[in-house]
């Protein structure tokens, strides 16, 4: 069993930063802005650069005009990368040398199974007697082709299946204390690092991104918790540093139900050009988000303030900022849920996991 837990970053690189890097599939939400003005102010408050970086991996036609207008929400909102935007999708050559690296090493494996048959091995593995044991969960890897014979693999290649690769971690426990969700610890299955299509997984590509651009600092959604051990795992194979993590509380619909573009029919504008069109200035809807954290108390004292503004007037309120001290009023806001009357909408509670298996 190996242990990975949060350190801090060592090396002799000057650039650490924080950042926030959404996908383009979509318009922000208010979720995804509230995480972006925690992540800016978190940077900001510890003295670091704040930078933007699009995970682009999978593509659509309309990638490149909803990149641009999720930039100009962010800038409307007074968030600016201070270095230039990086693109995964121009990066692929960063994630090959790290895939040709683990393979070197003897680390990953090809993976010819298909979601359903995973599903059926895993399937009966727990009918079978005994099979809860291995303490497997619905999306554990069983292991079925690290176990394949050459015979098998061969036959797949003549029938023209394509291959993922699945980096070698079964049973490697891996543990951390996130700044906001507290501690956990999981069992890092077989996961993939580069899909049957040849792109690389999302937890190769943030891996890599975030140690080639300095990061130090990751505050991102909840949902995202779960990937973090299969992260640090790949971490501590590449000899890359583990950033400090800081999990937020996602923001729900009025249905208790995590926000969507869906709830613009029943709350609202859930975007912040929805709001506008609804005569929001884009300060009003900072001072919401800012309220929904715990950082200000009322809502007009951050009314058409710029968000460098904002972090001085935490500062003065709060004596000291940096993200140990914003991270002690997230956690305070996770016991109750913080219902925003304005913009109708809240944030989740959350509570630290301890997980058999991710």
């Amino acid at each position: 069993m190996m242990e990975c837990s949060y350190q801090e970053p060592i090396g002799q690189t000057t650039e650490v930063a924080g950042r926030f890097a959404p996908s383009p599939t979509g318009q922000l939400h208010l979720g995804n802005l509230r995480t972006a003005v925690v992540a800016w102010c978190a940077a900001r408050a510890s003295g670091l650069e704040f930078l933007v970086r699009v995970e682009d991996l999978l593509r659509i036609p309309q990638s490149d005009a909803i990149e641009s207008a999720q930039i100009a929400d962010l800038a409307a909102l007074g968030i600016i990368s201070d270095r230039p935007v990086v693109r995964q999708s121009e990066r692929s050559h960063l994630y090959e040398a790290a895939l040709a690296t683990l393979a070197e090493r003897g680390r990953t494996y090809e993976c010819y199974c298909t979601r359903r048959e995973i599903a059926a091995e895993i399937a009966a593995s727990v009918s079978a007697p005994h099979g809860r044991s291995l303490g497997r969960t619905s999306d554990h890897y069983p292991g079925t082709c690290a176990r394949l014979s050459e015979r098998k693999r061969r036959q797949h290649q003549r029938e023209g299946r394509p291959a993922a690769l699945r980096i070698t971690g079964t049973t490697t426990e891996i543990s951390g204390t996130d700044l906001v969700a507290g501690s956990y610890s999981a069992t890092v299955d077989d996961f993939v690092v580069r899909r049957g299509d040849g792109i690389a997984a999302y937890n190769l590509a943030v891996v890599i991104d975030d140690a080639a651009q300095g990061v130090t600092q990751v505050v991102r959604g909840n949902d995202l918790l779960e990937s973090t051990p299969r992260q640090m795992f790949l971490q501590s194979l590449l000899g890359l540093p583990t950033p400090a993590y800081a999990h937020v509380p996602l923001v729900v619909g009025s249905d208790g139900e995590r926000l969507a573009k869906r709830h613009a029919n029943t709350d609202g504008g859930v975007t912040l050009r929805e709001l506008q069109s609804a005569g929001q200035h884009p300060g009003d809807v900072m001072a919401g988000l800012l309220m929904s954290t715990g950082w200000i108390g009322t809502p007009m004292s951050a009314s058409g303030m710029i968000p460098g503004e904002i972090v001085e007037e935490i500062r003065a309120t709060r004596n000291r900022v940096d993200l140990g001290a914003l991270a002690e009023v997230l956690r305070d806001k996770c016991g109750e849920p913080a219902h925003n009357p304005t913009l109708n909408w809240r944030v989740t509670p959350h509570s630290p996991i301890c997980r058999d298996t991710l």
